[in-house]
């Protein structure tokens, strides 16, 4: 009973694991959920309508993050000029001639493109949103080949002589918790963004649907991603990492945690992005400090250093295992109890 019940929990954990990380596959679940609703005969109630939202983001998602993945980064900025134009130019069409182009074919295909129509809006939004975000970084880099490039926060070497440290800002903060308010703040201001199309229908119909859309990103969509980081941003605490001997040491503000390697169980670091950030658990503590949405001291960027090879040498001694993606930008260190747990179920 008890092997039967580790196994069980094991597989809970792969699938929640799998739906958080891959927001492909739940966007796909959303929108096959949001299609099944349709065809059974629910005429576009909150539930259905709120699956198409979120599916439809997760794709948008999904891709951004695909783009920013890419090597070299200009191939992928290309690619997301590219698609933003298109499912841009693509939304558009559909909205001002969709309905006449459906009305020859089976009930059940317009409901399914009923469906995905709703969904493209989302996704083409947060597509925008991030261009707008790599347009406005790509300035910024222009202007700062102007200035003294922002140096990453560099390891030093601690007093006490037993290992390096490395301080900079961050936010504590959960991926998860991250992901579920940025797919709040979407559900909201989607559903706050029909509700000003219905009030000012007639304004809309005056001014086209295309360029409604566009201004419903700006003047919504675009204020509410800035107050959301702002208020992020207002969370930040100073924080250090040391990595001695034998231990890990993580101060945040005044609270210092110690972590003995033998009791390490996950440690995982990122280096650059918004989403640069430590996670570390065990020994009765468990972290996220995002270093990648903290707003950086002046002259510093929001990166975390990479990890000093010595600090490779002393987690694998202490009997974890190491796991390098995106190119060994993000470095993930498992603990003997944690890789059990990620192990296939027999």
């Amino acid at each position: 009973m008890t092997e039967e019940t580790a196994a069980e929990a094991r597989v809970r954990v792969k699938v929640t694991r799998t739906l958080v990380r891959n927001p492909l596959i739940v966007g796909a679940v959303l929108l096959l959920a949001a299609i099944a609703f349709t065809l059974l005969g629910d005429d576009l109630s909150f539930f259905p309508f709120l699956l198409m939202l979120v599916g439809g983001w997760c794709f948008g998602f999904a891709f951004v993050n695909a783009t920013q993945a890419m090597v070299p980064a200009r191939n992928g900025a290309i690619l997301h000029l590219g698609v933003a134009i298109v499912l841009g130019a693509l939304v558009a069409f559909v909205v001002e001639f969709g309905g006449d182009l459906l009305d020859p074919f089976p009930e059940a295909v317009r409901g399914v493109a009923v469906v995905l129509q709703l969904a493209a809006i989302p996704a083409a939004g947060w597509i925008w949103l991030a261009l707008i975000g790599r347009v406005t970084d790509f300035f910024a880099r222009r202007d700062a080949k102007k200035k003294p490039l922002p140096v990453t926060p560099e390891w030093e070497r601690e007093e006490s002589g037993d290992g390096s440290i490395v301080r900079f800002p961050a936010i504590e903060l959960r991926l998860r918790t991250l992901t579920q308010a940025i797919v709040a703040i979407v559900v909201v201001v989607g559903l706050f963004g029909v509700v000003l199309l219905i009030a000012l229908d007639d304004i809309v119909m005056r001014m086209g649907p295309r360029i409604a859309i566009v201004l419903m990103g700006i003047v919504v969509g675009l204020p509410v991603y800035l107050v959301f980081t702002a208020i992020l941003r207002r969370r930040t605490a100073q924080c250090t990492v040391a990595f001695g001997n034998d231990e890990l040491r993580v101060q945040v503000d005044a609270v210092m945690h110690r972590i003995p390697f033998r009791e390490l169980e996950f440690l995982r670091w990122r280096c650059r992005s918004d989403y640069a950030r430590i996670e570390v658990r065990g020994a009765g503590s468990d972290l996220s400090l995002f270093a990648g949405l903290a707003k950086p001291p002046r002259g510093s960027s929001a990166e975390l250093p990479a990890l000093p090879r010595r600090v490779y040498r002393r987690l694998e001694r202490a009997g974890l295992t190491v796991e390098k993606a995106r190119r060994g930008e993000v470095i993930t260190f498992r603990g003997p109890s944690e890789s059990a747990s990620r192990a296939p179920a027999h």
